[in-house]
């Protein structure tokens, strides 16, 4: 399965691509669109034309976008949700289904806490992928979003409920975790 992950920004556009395969996960690519300062309109173009573009260029079947979190300043929280919905609204003219993860389940997924700072979170990702360098942050934002969904979705249909099936593989959630 290819996924790609987006970590919108209005500044800068966080893509990574990787190739899952059972518990395998390849890199294929990962790197920013820049945005430049400048009216609204013409910024969410930029990012809607970049996504469009890393679409055609590495053909992912599945798309993983984080969930924007409530920032202290509710201006900056309203662009943030423009942006994100400028890169949303791509991939899905693209046909790609979209999932989404807060913030902490990406870290959980990738590092093993919720609370991982950034150059924690870079580093896990240089080490899962084994990159030969440290990724930039949005980068590895968007690839640990991608990571977070190839983890995800090999077990979706065994911890979909505590179903017998997940008792099986011992496997069991409980209040949104699993354990």
């Amino acid at each position: 399965m290819r996924i790609l992950g987006i970590d919108p920004g209005l500044r800068a556009t966080g893509f990574g691509v990787i190739d899952a395969s059972g518990s395998r996960l390849r890199y294929v690519a990962s790197g920013v669109i820049r945005i430049a300062a400048g009216a609204l309109p013409p910024r969410l173009k930029t990012i809607h034309d970049g996504v469009a573009e890393v679409i055609e260029a590495y053909a992912p079947e599945v798309a993983v976008a984080e969930i924007v979190f409530v920032n202290v300043n509710p201006q900056s929280t309203l662009l943030l949700g423009q942006a994100r919905g400028a890169a949303i609204t791509t991939l899905v003219v693209a046909g790609l289904a979209v999932h989404e993860y807060t913030a902490l389940q990406v870290k959980q997924a990738v590092v093993g806490t919720g609370r991982a700072a950034k150059p924690q979170v870079q580093a896990m990702v240089q080490r899962l992928l084994a990159l030969p360098g440290l990724p930039g942050a949005d980068a590895a934002d968007a690839l640990a979003c991608a990571i977070c969904h190839a983890h995800s979705a090999r077990l979706t249909g065994v911890v979909a409920d505590n179903s017998p099936s997940a008792a099986l593989h011992g496997v069991r959630v409980r209040r949104g975790r699993m354990r």
